[in-house]
């Protein structure tokens, strides 16, 4: 039996095109992180002592309702718990990722439950929500429009119910805890944008597909930012931590919108994190002293900021309801 001889070619491509596909399923998998869980964790440490009293005391009522809170307060003494629970909770968005509780839904919005508010019987990830992809171009590269929802939808949305009177407290709970985290998600600058090039004409994801080593290492710009403040899974190191952040400008500090915080990032992140030794290519770049150091005072000053912000909401939006 002959086949045309065509098929093969037509064959092979169509594996190369699914194996392609997979590969950028699994970078675009990875792409949803932001800060790692100290940065937070430092961020909701920055914030607890800007708190008020009675922002603090609805808070813990609420975080009792998450299923995670008897392991957030395991072996904490009664007086610490409504702040440890606090500063656990600022990761619980990307705790759920992978936990095997909850479904994969894609890096990007793809049904019309992607932007529903539903409280904890949601089994969805949404990795979605943590970022949004404000388009720049270094070379004149066309942009494409950032997806919906996304991170700053979801920050106006989720504020809602938590300063409702007639919201549920469940669902006040579930919103607080993707508050916490998104507001730290919105000062990372590698999450407000995606860089448009020649080389990468959709975009970078946020720095997720710049590389800063050779294949098999798959460390990032993304993930250098991620991680630019250290990593620990301790509170107590995230309460050292933002004890010792640079106080936030006062002025900036009560900005309460989403928006101009995502476009304060967006502008960071165009002139700090796309700055040399990163090019407009996909890399590798070796990132030098001077970049690291000069990171590291950028991600301080945007943490101690997030911490404030978060604070000026809760404070706004946690009154005791009957």
């Amino acid at each position: 039996m002959s086949f045309p001889t065509k098929r093969p070619a037509r064959h092979a491509r169509a594996i190369l095109g699914i194996c392609l596909g997979v590969s950028l399923l699994l970078l675009s998998a990875e792409r949803a992180f932001a800060w790692n869980d100290f940065g937070h964790m430092v961020a909701a440490a920055a914030a607890w002592p800007r708190l008020t009293p009675a922002a603090r005391a609805e808070a813990g009522r609420l975080l009792e309702l998450n299923p995670d809170y008897p392991r957030w307060i395991a072996g904490v003494p009664a007086a610490r718990r409504e702040q440890v629970a606090f500063i656990r909770a600022a990761a619980w968005a990307d705790d759920i990722k992978g936990d095997g509780q909850h479904v994969f839904d894609g890096d990007r919005p793809q049904a019309a439950d992607a932007a529903r508010n539903i409280g904890y019987a949601d089994p969805l990830e949404h990795r979605y929500w943590h970022f949004i992809d404000q388009p720049f171009s270094s070379d004149h590269t066309r942009l494409l429009p950032p997806a919906r929802p996304n991170i700053e939808t979801e920050l106006v949305a989720l504020q809602r119910p938590l300063g409702s009177s007639t919201s549920s407290a469940a669902l006040k709970s579930y919103d607080m805890v993707w508050i916490e985290h998104l507001v730290g998600d919105a000062h990372q600058p590698l999450h407000a944008v995606s860089r448009f090039t020649r080389a990468q004409p959709q975009g970078d994801a946020g720095g997720n597909f710049v590389a800063l080593c050779r294949h098999p290492c798959r460390k990032n710009l993304h993930s250098f930012w991620d991680d630019v403040l250290g990593k620990s899974r301790s509170p107590l190191a995230a309460i050292r931590y933002a004890a010792a952040l640079p106080a936030p400008d006062p002025q900036l500090a009560q900005i309460a919108s989403p928006a101009r915080w995502l476009k304060e990032s967006q502008r960071i992140a165009e002139r700090y994190v796309y700055a040399p030794p990163v090019g407009d290519g996909r890399g590798p770049y070796r990132l030098d002293a001077a970049y690291r150091r000069q990171a590291l005072k950028v991600a301080r000053r945007q943490i101690a900021l997030a911490g404030a912000r978060l604070a000026l909401i809760l404070n706004r939006d946690l009154a005791p309801h009957p």
